[in-house]
């Protein structure tokens, strides 16, 4: 896409975002005091509606708002299981795994979509994978129409390999095919 077509979409954004914003303030109550809102991490509005788009060029896992601090443990065994860390979801299928294992899921705060996986290095049936699902809803507007998959990444998000990915645009989650743990991204 180049770069005239991206400012012509945020420009457009921007747009329908002003006018939605300036309508729904007419429903707010008024004489009450309001709680103080934190500055965006990316002061330019602009920057906020590409989100990551501008810093592409520096990496391709997307740049979005951080989100709280999600976390899950289960012990899963032969029958399979889920976890639910925040927004985002493992499904470990039945026969995944011969025996039982303590599984550690955490989405660490940070303004790149990410979870980790312990015990690292854990492997699964190649026959029965695990799906991994990421929500990327906090990321910037522009982004979510363009198509991601998911990233292999090193603790430092250093990608090391791409899974085959779904994007569904629609609900802004990314699944992809775990087949041993490690740390996982959202990526272009």
């Amino acid at each position: 896409m180049t770069r005239s077509r991206l400012l012509s979409i945020a420009a457009s954004a921007l747009l329908l975002l002003t006018g939605v914003r300036c309508s729904s303030d007419a429903a707010l109550p008024t004489g009450l005091p309001s709680a103080p809102v934190a500055p965006p991490a990316n002061p330019s509005l602009l920057g906020g509606l590409l989100g990551g788009v501008t810093n592409t060029v520096l990496s391709p896992l997307l740049a979005c708002t951080p989100q709280p601090y999600a976390a899950d443990t289960l012990v899963v065994g032969p029958a399979g299981g889920t976890l639910h860390i925040g927004a985002h979801q493992l499904v470990i299928p039945a026969g995944a795994l011969d025996h039982d294992v303590k599984i550690i899921g955490d989405a660490p705060v940070g303004t790149v979509v990410s979870v980790r996986f312990q015990p690292e290095g854990l492997r699964f049936d190649s026959r029965h994978p695990a799906q991994l699902t990421l929500d990327y809803r906090s990321c910037g507007l522009v982004q979510n129409v363009l198509p991601k998959r998911i990233a292999y990444t090193t603790d430092d998000l250093d990608i090391l390999s791409y899974l085959l990915s779904v994007d569904n645009l629609l609900t802004w989650r990314v699944t992809g095919q775990v087949k041993h743990f490690s740390r996982y991204a959202v990526a272009w």
